[in-house]
């Protein structure tokens, strides 16, 4: 029998989403689960958030103390979006066992469900199960398979992120998503590890245009610097620096499609900046366009002065490929 004891997530939050053109309320969860199998991405922390009993029973019931406190603490009722996070995949039968996808899917029915997952564990039997349980007939596409692809350029993906799996794993898995009924969602790294600022941004605009057609969102996430990460090592040297906030600007303001974007650790020294002084206002402004996606308040922040403009220009046009960043 399962216990009914209660276990906060790692995380638990409610907020508002962009979705088909509306704002949405939104519940996001982040379930501290068997940790990801993958594990050796440059950048990541999350690797280490793992429940030690990784028993498929073990895991059953940590995860199900994990959501009655969930349910507990919210009115699963008002929102119309739950974004569910573990350390690594939802999907991944080693992280979260079968019995909980079920037990997840009852809970969540009627909502809009985004849920992480490498593209290895994108079965169309099991994602066919999961949508039939969550669909009430509600909402057109009731789940979105959440891949953190980077990048849509293999060498950069395998040299500065070091992922493991190649663009047409992602877009095998795409394929296999939308055959099961589920939409996607691609992630995407602003400047990884060993890139310039220019390569960077080349990356993503490269990036947006090969991702264009083939998923439903696409997220962009300025890279930041987490602790216990070869990423964090580098950067303690002095030969990484996070991105420019004008950088973001940039790509939002030229994006083919609408692409949502959080900078976790804005305008901080770990995280996307630019000098300091004209941060918090642009830092504001990206997460005011996620809700409304005014290209035209992208315009108005990009158009703003300040000293760090002239860097980021001179940067853009004078860092070099492979040596240390010219500036912290």
């Amino acid at each position: 029998m399962i216990s009914e004891t209660l276990k906060k997530p790692l995380a638990c939050w409610r907020g508002k989403e962009r979705y088909n053109g509306t704002t949405v309320e939104c519940l996001t969860i982040i379930f501290e689960s068997g940790g990801c199998s993958w594990a050796r991405c440059r950048m990541c922390s999350y690797r280490f958030e793992k429940f030690p009993d990784r028993s498929c029973e073990g895991l059953a019931r940590h995860l199900h103390a994990q959501l009655s406190w969930v349910r507990s603490q919210f009115s699963l009722d008002e929102v119309a979006m739950i974004k569910v996070f573990t350390s690594g995949s939802f999907f991944d039968p080693a992280e979260v066992p079968p019995a909980f996808l079920a037990e997840a899917a009852a809970a969540f029915r009627g909502k809009i469900v985004i849920t992480e997952t490498r593209p290895e564990y994108i079965n169309r039997e099991t994602l066919e199960r999961f949508v039939a349980e969550i669909d009430n007939g509600t909402h057109a596409t009731p789940l979105y398979c959440a891949i953190g692809l980077e990048t849509s350029s293999d060498p950069i993906r395998e040299k500065c992120i070091n992922k493991g799996f190649s663009f047409a794993d992602f877009t095998a898995a795409a394929h296999t998503a939308h055959a099961a009924g589920a939409g996607v969602k691609a992630y995407l790294l602003f400047k990884p590890l060993f890139l310039t600022e220019a390569e960077a941004v080349a990356d993503m605009r490269s990036s947006f245009a090969d991702l264009t057609g083939r998923v439903e969102m696409v997220s962009m996430n300025p890279c930041t610097v987490q602790k216990r990460t070869e990423l964090e090592l580098y950067w303690r040297q002095g030969a990484y620096r996070p991105p420019y906030l004008w950088s973001v600007l940039s790509l939002l303001k030229d994006a083919p499609m609408e692409v949502t974007c959080d900078p976790l650790g804005g305008g901080q020294k770990r995280g996307p900046h630019n000098c300091g002084t004209c941060d918090y206002e642009i830092v504001r402004g990206i997460r005011d366009y996620s809700l409304t996606a005014d290209r035209d308040l992208i315009g108005a922040l990009l158009d703003t002065e300040c000293a760090c403009k002239a860097e980021w220009e001179y940067v853009l046009a004078r860092e070099q490929p492979y040596c240390m960043p010219l500036t912290r």
